[in-house]
C-alpha cells in the first residue's frame, strides 16, 4: 500500500529563545492527523505518572509543538500528538508549550486545511489505512482521533531500534505503518503487538524496506 500524501515542506524549528514559546492549553489543539497509537500513547501516560509538575513543566519547553496560528487566534499542531493526548487524557486542563510555526491570513477551517494540505502537513488516512480522506474529516479535538494498531506497531519497532527516526519527513511512522500494511502479519491490535512483532522486525529489517526513510538494515 502507497500512500499518496503530498510532496512536504520542512516544519520550521523553534527559534531556541524561550520567550518564543506559547503556552496553551491541550484541550485547544486541533489535531492535523486521524490517527494515532494507543501504545504509544498509554507508555508515555505511564512515564507522564512517575513526573512531578515542576519536571514535566520543563520536559514540555524541552518539546514545544509547533503550531499554525490562523487570523481568528486558533492552533493547529503539526507534531506531538502521541505525547499531549496522553497528557490530555490524565488532565483535560493539561497545558504545553509551543512556537507558531506558520501565521496564516484566513480564518475559516477549510482554507486553514487546505494550506496546510499544499504544504504536506496533513495526514488523512483513517485508522485502518484508508484514504486520502477530505481534510474536513479530521477531528476538531485531538482526543477524538482514531486508533491505528500498526502506527503502535512502529512506534514499538523505532523503540527497539529496528527503525530509526526520521524527523524531518512528516508522517514518517504512518510510512512505515502502510508499507507493513502490504505484508502478511499475524492478527495484532495495539494492546496486544507481541503477535506481530517477530515478523514485524523480520521486514523491517530486510532489504525490501530499505527505500523507506529510517531503514537500518540487519
Amino acid at each position: 500500500m502507497a500512500l499518496r500524501l503530498p510532496p512536504f515542506q520542512p516544519l520550521p524549528a523553534p527559534s531556541g529563545r524561550g520567550k518564543d514559546l506559547l503556552e496553551v492549553s491541550i484541550a485547544d489543539l486541533h489535531p492535523t492527523q486521524l490517527c494515532v497509537g494507543m501504545a504509544e500513547i498509554e507508555s508515555r501516560q505511564r512515564d507522564f505518572a512517575l513526573d512531578d509538575p515542576a519536571e514535566q513543566r520543563q520536559y514540555l519547553r524541552r518539546k514545544p509543538t509547533p503550531l499554525v496560528r490562523s487570523v481568528r487566534g486558533e492552533l493547529w499542531m503539526l507534531d506531538r500528538h502521541h505525547r499531549l493526548r496522553a497528557l490530555l487524557e490524565l488532565d483535560p486542563k493539561a497545558v504545553a508549550f509551543g512556537y507558531v510555526a506558520l501565521q496564516l491570513d484566513v480564518s475559516e477551517h477549510h482554507a486553514v486545511l487546505d494550506q496546510l494540505h499544499r504544504r504536506g502537513w496533513l495526514y488523512l488516512y483513517d485508522g485502518r489505512g484508508l484514504g486520502p480522506l477530505d481534510p474536513m474529516a479530521l477531528p476538531l479535538s485531538l482526543k477524538d482521533t482514531q486508533d491505528d494498531p500498526y502506527r503502535s506497531l512502529v512506534w514499538k519497532l523505532k523503540r527497539e531500534g529496528v527503525i530509526a527516526a526520521a524527523p524531518l519527513i512528516p508522517f514518517h511512522e504512518f510510512r512505515w505503518g502502510a508499507w507493513l500494511r502490504s505484508r502478511q502479519l499475524p492478527p495484532f491490535s495495539s494492546q496486544k503487538l507481541d503477535p506481530a512483532l517477530p515478523a514485524a522486525r523480520a521486514f523491517a529489517r530486510s532489504r525490501a524496506a530499505s527505500h523507506l526513510a529510517g531503514w537500518i538494515g540487519p
